[in-house]
């Protein structure tokens, strides 16, 4: 719905793109084992029956099989203890098979993720969510980023050009997860970086100052037509359910039938969704290169 009607803003395509960078990887890492005999290897670990969280974990591993890597997957019953869980995080940690670490989360009430993901050797952290790695983003030195603000970058580096200096950025959100981490790469980008939230008085406003406007704050269509910039850039992070006539669909934060005079859009589903899963594996590539010192990765 709503396609039609915005035929003026080009619709970033996330899905193509996606496509395309896990080609790329899938090419880079034939090229490595040949070359060392080696393969990437991404853990995934899973606490517990979260039927969402288990529908994800089968995607992360089909794409990590495809992609050429070796891809260990645990599945943990509900009840494990914070050690158990500890002790399967250190001896991943200490496993040379094993590049990237990634804690499926939500974990179970009874678990502590902070205490989970700070054990993480930052190095393994291909979720990006360790202090260190947020910390070396924050000053600009080589970390592993969090993969959705990744993925956005790629997309908006793929639209606007690699140079973003002096342009507008607008983020709404300050989640951990994605706010913070994606105006950090918008600042090491030269951006004039905005951050609006939820006790931001006059977010309307702002929004309508950015050249790139980022919303990740999970409300369906917050952001209306008149927030947005003629020829503004617009990347929706958000993924929300709605139910409409008796029928469930996936909607964004932007009310993207409103937004014919954007200059580009990502829609949802198909934009930035896609990104997440190449951008783990992008990750793990990268770890696996920087353990093994190839520049080549």
């Amino acid at each position: 719905m709503g396609m039609d009607r915005i035929a003026r803003a080009a619709i970033i395509d996330g899905k193509q793109f996606a496509a395309g960078l896990l080609e790329q990887i899938r090419l880079k890492v034939s090229n490595l084992k040949a070359e060392t005999g080696l393969a990437p290897g991404l853990a995934v670990v899973l606490v517990g029956d979260d039927p969402a969280s288990a529908v994800y974990v089968t995607a992360k591993h089909r794409q990590t099989v495809a992609a050429g890597m070796n891809s260990f997957e645990y599945r943990l019953p509900g009840d494990t203890t914070q050690d158990d869980l500890m002790a399967l995080i250190d001896r991943l940690n200490s496993d040379p098979d094993v590049h990237g670490i990634l804690v499926q989360l939500p974990l179970p009430p009874h678990l502590d993720p902070s205490a989970v993901i700070q054990a993480i050797n930052p190095d393994k952290d291909v979720d990006g969510f360790h202090l260190l790695n947020a910390g070396r983003l924050a000053t600009g030195h080589a970390a592993l980023v969090p993969c959705t603000p990744l993925g956005c970058m790629m997309l908006l580096k793929d639209t606007r050009g690699e140079d973003l200096s002096g342009l507008h950025a607008v983020m709404v959100g300050k989640s951990n997860i994605v706010g913070k981490p994606m105006a950090q790469l918008l600042l090491n980008a030269n951006c004039t970086v905005t951050i609006a939230h939820s006790h931001t008085r006059n977010t309307a406003q702002l929004c309508r100052a950015a050249d790139i406007l980022i919303v990740a704050v999970g409300r369906p269509g917050l952001v209306r037509g008149d927030w947005i910039k003629p020829g503004a850039t617009v990347i929706d992070v958000g993924i929300n359910r709605i139910e409409e006539d008796g029928k469930s669909r996936i909607v964004g934060d932007v009310a993207i039938a409103e937004a014919s005079h954007a200059g580009a859009i990502t829609p949802v589903p198909g934009g930035v969704g896609p990104m997440t899963i190449a951008c783990l594996l992008s990750n793990t590539l990268m770890a696996f290169g920087r353990q093994h010192s190839l520049a080549s990765a």
